[in-house]
């Protein structure tokens, strides 16, 4: 399901004021050049940083708007350290996926990589919030156009949602948080409900396996 314009018309709005505190963990993917670890340090510091292509991964704790806690796991996006993606994705509570809106040439690749991503056990029924990258930079895909070329498959089974930004100036970086925390809940509510219809099957067994 894809979820565009007013996110707020599909998720739960309860003030922010009423939001149960909960720590997240949040995984942040996406092709080399993307521009992750930039917006990682834009996110945290407020400041641009310039980087060179993560080996391994970084991490940060941040908080959304509505003052949800994650880690924010940004993991290196070179070809030959895809392999160890998986090993980063149990327990995730969101998944951001960076685009580079300025290399068309690659977005398949990147559409490719992260069908691979999705269809992992662990990643079953775990939000995506797709970030197009360096809107700043002339010429750059916006984000309907990169919409119109996405690959529905994995997507079209979970919640999702296309943002533009920009982790050289910030623009969207705010509005982007907010509905990682939109997502955030939702997802834990989603997986509240399914941990007690499980405990109500299985209590429901016992009782019927004790008459």
């Amino acid at each position: 399901m894809q979820w565009g314009g007013n996110l707020l018309q599909h998720l739960p709005t309860s003030s922010c004021k009423t939001l149960a505190l909960f720590y997240a963990r949040v995984v942040m993917l996406g092709l080399d050049f993307a521009g992750k670890s930039t917006l990682l340090y834009k996110l945290k510091s407020g400041r641009a940083v310039e980087t060179c292509p993560t080996v391994g991964f970084n991490v940060e704790s941040l908080q959304t708007p509505c003052r949800i806690s994650f880690t924010l796991w940004d993991v290196g996006g070179q070809d030959n350290l895809r392999a160890s993606w998986p090993d980063y994705l149990e327990d995730t509570n969101t998944l951001i996926f960076v685009l580079d809106s300025t290399d068309t040439a690659r977005l398949p690749e990147a559409m490719a990589v992260l069908e691979e991503v999705l269809s992992q056990p662990s990643m079953a029924g775990v939000p995506v919030l797709l970030l197009a990258n360096k809107q700043e930079v002339p010429g750059a895909l916006a984000p309907a156009e990169l919409g119109e070329r996405l690959r529905w498959g994995q997507l079209a089974r979970r919640r999702w949602v296309l943002r533009g930004c920009s982790a050289h100036t910030g623009q969207g970086l705010q509005e982007a948080l907010a509905i990682l925390g939109l997502l955030l809940r939702a997802g834990k509510a989603a997986a509240a409900k399914r941990e007690w219809l499980n405990c109500s099957s299985v209590s429901a067994g016992l009782r019927t396996a004790g008459s």
